[in-house]
């Protein structure tokens, strides 16, 4: 099984949006069985609260619920429950780097790294356009479940 975690500032937009939107895909691809998705914080800033309402409604426009999905920060534990840890942004790789105490089995990584457009994902908090952030996130997870695809996991081999 693999252990996906992705991670943003405050886990309200874009890390519980690639949560949802990864779930949703491996399920479609009937691999559910084979992954195990979650998302965190690197920040306790919105510990506790809902999915933040626009990036619920983008995902309501697409057929994703998110009902129930509340704020949480990540934890040093978080590095070994998890097999991948994926983050939105340079910053949140340099936080995560702090509260993991470092990287020492490369699991930290970049969405966007798995497309032809590395770098960050467009960060509605800022911007206010959430569909530039589906498209990214939606372009990244693809990507990413490719690549897993591709190394054998949803396989006898993983």
């Amino acid at each position: 099984m693999k252990r996906i975690l992705f991670v943003c500032h405050g886990n309200i937009c874009r890390s519980p949006m690639a949560e949802f939107v990864m779930k949703d895909l491996v399920e479609k691809a009937h691999l559910k069985e084979h992954f195990h998705i979650e998302s965190a914080a690197v920040s306790s800033e919105e510990l506790g609260n809902p999915v933040y309402p626009p990036a619920r409604s983008i995902l309501a426009e697409h057929g994703l619920a998110c009902a129930g999905k509340r704020a949480e920060l990540m934890t040093e534990r978080d590095y070994q429950r998890f097999d991948l840890i994926v983050c939105m942004d340079d910053s949140n790789i340099r936080r995560a780097k702090r509260i993991l105490n470092g990287d020492p089995e490369e699991k930290l990584v970049l969405l966007m790294n798995f497309t032809d457009r590395p770098g960050n994902v467009s960060d509605p908090w800022y911007t206010g356009d959430f569909s530039a952030a589906w498209r990214d996130i939606s372009k990244g997870c693809r990507a990413l479940l490719d690549r897993l695809l591709q190394d054998g996991v949803g396989t006898t081999r993983d």
